[in-house]
């Protein structure tokens, strides 16, 4: 299995561990209704969370690899920190990803999404060679909206009724950032 990690200026995406801890981390996020309002799924329990976090190393073995679900961690705290969220990077095929994050709640507004976004997207980019990035974004959820435009995703459209949590229709939001526009924006950024 080859490990993933990307350090960024604040944090780092990296392997889950299956701990008694990371399993909590995960359950800080998952099992919180307000921090999991606009994931794709209700909240989850604690062995709930340790059934992801298995699956999740499972699929990291996988070759070739296509889900990627990594614990996101302040690079102050060190590669053992206590994980504050999760980065999601998920192929589509041999072009394309979908990225997404979750974050507990106490740490929302400190800009760690936008960071997180970047960080997939030098990923997907960068190292993977992709020319595609797309973002399902709950049409409620305006603050993340602004983290993938902010990174120069564009909005495509609406898709209806994507998802059923909880006995509802859900629509989602589709945004996409293109290798050329994502190497032109980095480009400009460091004139």
């Amino acid at each position: 299995m080859e490990l993933v990690r990307l350090t960024g200026p604040r944090l780092t995406l990296r392997e889950y561990r299956h701990t008694p801890e990371e399993v909590e981390a995960l359950h800080a996020v998952f099992g919180d209704p307000v921090a999991a309002r606009y994931l794709p799924f209700e909240p989850r329990d604690v062995d709930e969370c340790a059934d992801q976090i298995a699956y999740y190393l499972e699929e990291a073995e996988r070759e070739p690899r296509t889900y990627y679900r990594l614990a996101v961690v302040r690079t102050a705290d060190g590669e053992d920190g206590t994980p504050i969220g999760q980065a999601a990077f998920t192929r589509d095929g041999e072009t394309a990803a979908f990225v997404g994050y979750a974050l507990r709640r106490d740490v929302w507004g400190r800009g760690y999404a936008g960071e997180i976004t970047a960080l997939l997207c030098e990923f997907g980019f960068g190292k993977l060679g992709l020319h595609r990035l797309e973002a399902r974004i709950d049409p409620d959820n305006t603050a993340s909206a602004r983290v993938v435009t902010r990174a120069g995703f564009e909005l495509e459209g609406r898709i209806r009724h994507e998802l059923q949590v909880g006995g509802e229709w859900r629509d989602s939001l589709q945004y996409s950032l293109l290798e050329p526009e994502w190497r032109a924006a980095d480009a400009a950024d460091h004139r």
